[in-house]
């Protein structure tokens, strides 16, 4: 490694855990990298205290000569969800630690994606807004609403309010007030893509807490700058305004441009997109396919489904469970590593079986959250037939 190089950490708050690199500018190789788990809790609410301390865990294993010449931060994280915090109680700003500790102010828990509050008759009774995205439970705005409609005195208790990576860039560059991507404000509605405003006039008429909403830049702008000294990085080192994982899980895919190439992302949830002509306009649809914000004016063609790998983690959790309830305690691991094993020599032949896996629904359905199994016989119930079906199933439903 060359002496003197300069370096990009990356960070990634992502559902389930967070993951940390360091790329070297000049080669654009990745030099070092951490993940870890965050156990912020799984589902509609997350611990934030957790997921920043798997953050400071995870830079806290990146040797600090390379921390040392890290010259630039960039953030994405998990989009939609959202947080409520208090600028001048959110996060200590003492210089003595290099690590950047929450305050004793209160914060909201994380309202993630998957927050399913909003039914459908309460979506129905909100403004309908100026934009060619949808609105659906677990985006910010949608949360937001609900907040002021069933807790209005809990909303008056905080000044600001952003995605988890938003808070991050905040707390890193001791924001008076959150700065917040395209990308990210797109993810939570009442927001006009192409005039790069919030609807500002419409959520006013039913006074929405427009004061909470981010100020909106440009994916790439600078969001300031490092605060104090962390864990070796220089104080004062630039932190870039925080983007949305979709988005950067396809511009690190299609690094080499290559235009006709679409882009599979399964992680906690799933997504199937590729990206749309440079003159591309947005339409205006309620289908499964939707146009999120991509970098330089551009779009991603996004068939985005609620269900993927937290499918597969609940089908595990079940089978744990199960066995706990027989006497036996198996760890998780064990039970991944087994059934993917066997799936590996599961016979399609006698398969048969067919699961529709919408544990979580999908946001373009009207349908509750459920999934279904056909064809259930004696032949084909061995464990290695049945996670088959259920892999089949998530990637024909994305398909669909």
């Amino acid at each position: 490694m060359a002496t003197g190089a300069n370096f990009v950490l990356g960070l990634d708050l992502g559902t389930t855990s967070v993951k940390v690199c360091v790329v070297d500018i000049q080669s654009r190789k990745v030099v070092a990298k951490q993940s870890k788990d965050t156990q912020a809790g799984e589902g509609a609410e997350q611990d934030v205290s957790k997921i920043i301390s798997a953050v400071h865990n995870c830079i806290g294993r990146i040797p600090r000569d390379l921390l040392k010449n890290v010259t630039s931060i960039g953030v994405c994280g998990q989009m939609h969800g959202v947080l409520l915090w208090n600028r001048e109680t959110a996060w200590n700003t003492s210089t003595t630690s290099d690590r950047f500790e929450l305050g004793k102010g209160q914060i909201t828990s994380l309202y993630t994606w998957q927050d399913s509050r909003c039914t459908l008759e309460f979506l129905s009774e909100i403004p309908k807004p100026d934009s060619h995205l949808r609105i659906a439970s677990g985006y910010g705005c949608a949360t937001l609403f609900w907040k002021l409609k069933h807790e209005p005195e809990e909303l008056s208790l905080y000044s600001c309010a952003g995605t988890i990576q938003d808070f991050l860039v905040s707390m890193l560059c001791d924001l008076d007030y959150p700065v917040m991507s395209v990308q990210n404000a797109a993810s939570w509605g009442y927001f006009n893509t192409q005039e790069k405003t919030w609807n500002l006039e419409i959520l006013k008429t039913v006074d929405f807490p427009i004061h909470l909403l981010p100020k909106v830049v440009n994916p790439g702008s600078v969001a300031g700058s490092l605060s104090k000294a962390w864990c070796g990085i220089p104080r004062g080192t630039q932190v870039l305004t925080a983007l949305g994982d979709m988005q950067c899980s396809v511009l690190s895919t299609l690094a080499n441009e290559i235009s006709c190439t679409a882009v599979l992302n399964i992680s906690t949830s799933a997504q199937l997109s590729f990206r749309m002509p440079a003159d591309f306009t947005p339409p205006n649809t309620q289908s499964a396919i939707e146009y999120f914000p991509y970098f330089d004016d551009r779009y991603l063609a996004v068939a985005a489904s609620l269900n993927g790998g937290n499918v597969m983690a609940a089908f595990v959790r079940m089978l744990q469970s199960w066995m706990q309830d027989l006497g036996f305690g198996v760890p998780q691991s064990l039970i991944w590593d087994k059934m993917l094993t066997l799936v590996k020599h599961a016979n399609s032949a006698e398969q048969g079986m067919t699961i529709i896996p919408t544990l979580f629904g999908e946001r373009h359905l009207s349908a509750l959250p459920a999934a279904e199994v056909f064809n259930i016989n004696s032949g084909n119930i061995s464990l290695g037939n049945v996670a088959k079906a259920l892999f089949e199933g998530l990637v024909t439903n994305l398909h669909k």
